[in-house]
């Protein structure tokens, strides 16, 4: 416990002194006799010696009173963490060539889509105060979620995108357009697209590179994943009696095209060529791009002058009480 105004704690000292000058002021007979002999053996009574003791109350009732004055309070420390965090979009390739089984998941045989799916729940899972969106995109792009820091509607949303939603083909200018409109007008002090395709731009009415110019204009950085092993990809088909059987296919990635759309805006370019590079491509984004963190401390208090002026009070109404009437004193 501490007090806002300690000075006035001297008082105590000083109201103790004039308290007791009062009370040895007071020590006036209430009747007088000639001689002291008539009473000398009389032995004072139960009222007599509480009508003695009740100036205590008033003492205490003051000290009481000047404590409050002082202004107790009970500090209760606490540290505020504020945290202003990145807007994050994640822009997804859609096209049907993400169908090719080149990755694994759970030890089994998965598309690019699925493997995907699953990484980038857990590089959200690891978000902790960033606003994300989703936007997928083959030849067109859409927005799967807004900004939101919803992150369980969020992967809710991510479940909805399949590959056939859209027509074929691969409008990475489209997509990367799209998520720079989600974060044009934030007001984010980091703004980041992290895009991934696993083939070349064919689609769309904007080129990637021109879409790239936006993003360093807009101060977005675009960090750029080319997903898919190097050379021949097995590619799943049905054949005459329905079977799901594998062709190999190769399936280009325009990487020259990657990277200078994340050099155009300060990022860097990352090549996933199984699971677990993929997974660690988007752990070390997650490193990168940190939530800036600012902690503010601040003090907060609680007043305590009550649980000394209230009993103040009523000692001051006990005695003023008693004093008029059981201790009444005679004239």
């Amino acid at each position: 416990m501490i007090f806002q105004d300690p000075w006035i704690l001297i008082l105590i000292p000083v109201a103790a002194a004039v308290l007791l000058f009062s009370i040895k002021g007071e020590r006036q007979p209430a009747l007088r006799f000639s001689t002291g002999s008539l009473l000398s053996g009389l032995k004072p009574t139960l009222k007599l010696r509480l009508l003695r003791g009740i100036i205590f109350l008033r003492i205490l009732a003051v000290f009481l009173i000047i404590i409050a004055m002082a202004r107790p309070q009970l500090m209760l420390q606490e540290s505020r963490i504020e945290t202003e965090g990145i807007d994050i979009v994640l822009a997804v390739d859609t096209s049907t060539s993400m169908l090719a089984e080149d990755f694994e998941l759970g030890g089994k045989r998965g598309n690019r889509l699925e493997v995907v799916r699953d990484v980038v729940k857990d590089f959200i899972s690891n978000r902790k105060s960033d606003r994300m969106g989703i936007v997928a995109f083959a030849a067109h792009a859409y927005t799967v979620a807004p900004l939101t820091l919803d992150y369980g509607w969020l992967m809710q949303n991510l479940e909805r995108v399949k590959i056939g939603m859209i027509e074929d083909g691969t409008a990475i200018g489209s997509g990367l357009s799209t998520a720079l409109n989600r974060l044009k007008d934030s007001e984010a002090k980091g703004k980041v697209v992290i895009l991934l395709t696993d083939g070349r731009n064919n689609a769309g009415r904007i080129s990637p590179l021109t879409a790239a110019d936006a993003a360093r204009a807009l101060n977005i950085k675009v960090y750029t994943i080319g997903a898919g092993t190097d050379g021949l990809a097995p590619y799943p088909a049905k054949d005459f009696f329905g079977n799901t059987v594998y062709r190999q296919v190769k399936i280009e990635i325009d990487e020259d095209t990657l990277k200078k759309i994340a050099q155009k805006t300060k990022a860097l370019y990352y090549r996933a060529t199984d699971t677990k590079s993929l997974r660690n491509i988007y752990d070390e984004i997650d490193r990168i791009e940190k939530t800036p963190i600012e902690e503010k401390g601040y003090t907060e208090y609680k007043e305590m002058f009550h649980l000394f002026l209230i009993p103040a009070l009523v000692l001051l109404l006990i005695e003023v009480i008693l004093r008029n009437t059981w201790l009444r004193r005679i004239p």
